[in-house]
């Protein structure tokens, strides 16, 4: 058997090919360019040769020391906006994975429903809800003026409401991914449990914290994981409904790394942005692992 391991390989060498032509080069060069100071002036073209310099820890240190750099507010913003979303992805998709378990008549309809979000394009959603929260036509106002006699709300002209905008919105998206990833784990949890623990007259709360909740730890995981990536490097939502504004109250690193690198034509420094939003990513996803592993090892 050992000596056909070499087929193994050779099935597995397009992919290996194409993961690093697409993948690992293009990650090892945006590495690279974070220690240049490459702009539209030096990044050369057809005709003129490149002259960009390597600099160093310089990007590095002008982003994260320097007293001009946004980094730190644009860091909270981006774990304002990562936290909140995903704990209410992870929440609402939970109780609706819940209620879909069961059942109830029209079970089919409901979750095909609950898709619609999931199927249609994150950046049409995004032009979507921006004219809902229109402030002169949009129908959050009309609705809230009509049955609250509330004033209208420029929701993406200050701060804090643009922020609710962009969060709700994500979250309009996010949640049913999270539903179907719960509803997948629930459905793989042996029934005979549940009955055995109905034969032992545990109370459903009991049967939800001792039962639903350890086996689905490791399928949560992986949700809440992959949602937390995602969200922290969630472009579209953000750069459609508000383009980070106002004032850069709802720009987070992804979008700052944009605007570094096309509209102020410092690639270098959005290489660095870039670097840092990878390094944050990894780090959680190790720290996050170990902390799930370790409440693990005491569960059981």
């Amino acid at each position: 058997m050992r000596k056909n391991t070499w087929i193994a390989y050779v099935f597995l060498l397009p992919t290996l090919i194409a993961m690093a032509v697409l993948v690992f080069y293009p990650l090892l060069l945006g590495i690279s360019y974070s220690f240049t100071d490459m702009n539209q002036y030096n990044m050369g073209n057809q005709f003129v040769p490149p002259s960009y310099k390597f600099v160093g820890l310089a990007n590095y240190k002008e982003v994260l020391f320097s007293s001009d750099s946004e980094f730190w507010n644009i860091l909270l913003n981006t774990v304002i906006w990562t936290f909140t979303n995903v704990f209410f992805h992870f929440t609402i998709g939970l109780i609706l994975a819940l209620l879909l378990n069961q059942k109830i008549k029209g079970r089919a309809i409901y979750r095909m429903l609950m898709l619609v979000p999931w199927a249609v394009p994150s950046f049409v959603s995004a032009f979507a809800w921006r004219w809902m929260f229109n402030g002169e036509y949009g129908f959050i106002n009309l609705f809230l003026k009509t049955y609250f006699h509330l004033e209208p709300i420029a929701w993406l002209s200050n701060k804090w409401t643009a922020m609710f905008a962009v969060i709700l919105t994500n979250i309009w998206l996010g949640i049913p991914f999270m539903m179907v990833t719960m509803l997948g784990g629930l459905q793989s949890i042996p029934r005979e449990l549940y009955e055995a623990a109905d034969v032992d007259g545990a109370s459903p709360v009991k049967k939800f914290f001792n039962i639903t909740l350890p086996l689905l730890k490791p399928v949560a995981f992986s949700a809440t994981l992959l949602g937390t990536i995602w969200t922290f490097n969630m472009f579209n939502v953000i750069y459609l409904l508000t383009g980070g504004g106002p004032a850069r109250g709802t720009e987070i690193l992804v979008t700052y790394a944009y605007r570094e690198a096309f509209a102020n034509w410092n690639f270098g420094l959005s290489a660095t942005y870039g670097v840092i939003i990878l390094s944050f990513l990894i780090a959680f996803s190790i720290f996050y692992s170990r902390v799930v592993k370790d409440a693990g090892e005491k569960v059981y």
